[in-house]
């Protein structure tokens, strides 16, 4: 899994989040544009890019970019 790739995916979710900005240490709830709707699409994401399910669990548990990475990478 590439890391890269995965913060590409993770910022097209946003309206306004240029990927540069963004690193695997990012508090991703510090983002502009953070809200539910962006927590869901980033869940339909993960499921749809790499077949894995999260749960509204797995995202409030996780703080940085990297804590959702290697939740993905796990499965």
């Amino acid at each position: 899994m590439n890391a890269n790739k995965f913060i590409e995916l993770f910022c097209e979710q946003f309206d306004n989040v240029n990927v540069k900005d963004v690193t695997m240490d990012t508090k991703f709830k510090d983002l502009d544009g953070w809200n539910s709707l962006v927590a869901l699409s980033v869940i339909a994401m993960i499921d749809e890019e790499y077949d894995i399910q999260l749960k509204g669990n797995d995202i409030s548990s996780s703080t940085t970019i990297e804590d959702l990475f290697l939740k993905v990478s796990k499965e």
